[in-house]
């Protein structure tokens, strides 16, 4: 579930505490949550509703100055329902910490080297994680397109294969394309330190 930046900020503020989508089935779950370019979305109640049930109090608490500009910027589809989901910011995301933790001591960076060479060894494909560590860190704010071309990678796969260093606070998803973490920064120089030689 996708949200403009500025709902995002509204949404920390508590100014925008519903959200309107019109879906076939339900995307998301009360008690689930999404993490977002400003922290945690946690999802409270998800109810189908119809245009006649929405309410002025429904308007303001979505972020809406009319039901008219909330409806229009819901998907039309008769085979779409609309449900009305409740939202709260939950805190920041824990990866946001972990990606400028820049300061890591030689054994973190072992440590973190190891988890690398882990997932390489595991590789049906081969070694990988540094050469995509490598081509982010030459190419930043590049469209993810252009670097799945590059590595000859179907965009799917190497999406999965950033978000997979994202969790390990290595990378950061911009507007466009990514850019390594601080943290990312310092174990990519580690693994050059250590092997240069790697190519990628």
């Amino acid at each position: 579930m996708l949200f403009r930046r500025d709902v995002l900020d509204r949404v920390v503020t508590g100014e925008v505490e519903l959200a309107f989508r019109r879906w076939r089935e339900a995307e998301v779950r009360s008690g689930g949550s999404v993490r977002t370019a400003v922290g945690i979305i946690e999802f409270g109640d998800v109810e189908i509703v119809t245009e006649q049930e929405i309410t002025a109090a429904d308007v303001r608490r979505a972020g809406f100055d009319s039901k008219g500009e909330l409806l229009e910027s819901l998907r039309q589809g008769e085979d779409r329902r609309i449900h009305r989901i409740g939202i709260r910011f939950a805190g920041t995301d824990p990866r946001a910490e972990l990606r400028n933790e820049a300061a890591l001591s030689p054994r973190e960076l072992d440590g973190e080297a190891a988890r690398l060479i882990q997932i390489d060894a595991r590789s049906k494909r081969g070694p990988w994680t540094r050469v995509v560590l490598r081509l982010i860190d030459q190419n930043p704010a590049v469209p993810a397109r252009e670097l799945a071309e590059a590595l000859g990678r179907e965009l799917p796969r190497f999406k999965s294969d950033v978000r997979r260093l994202k969790e390990y606070g290595l990378t950061e998803s911009l507007e466009i394309g990514y850019r390594l973490s601080p943290r990312g920064q310092q174990v990519l120089a580690h693994l050059n330190a250590s092997d240069p030689s790697t190519p990628g």
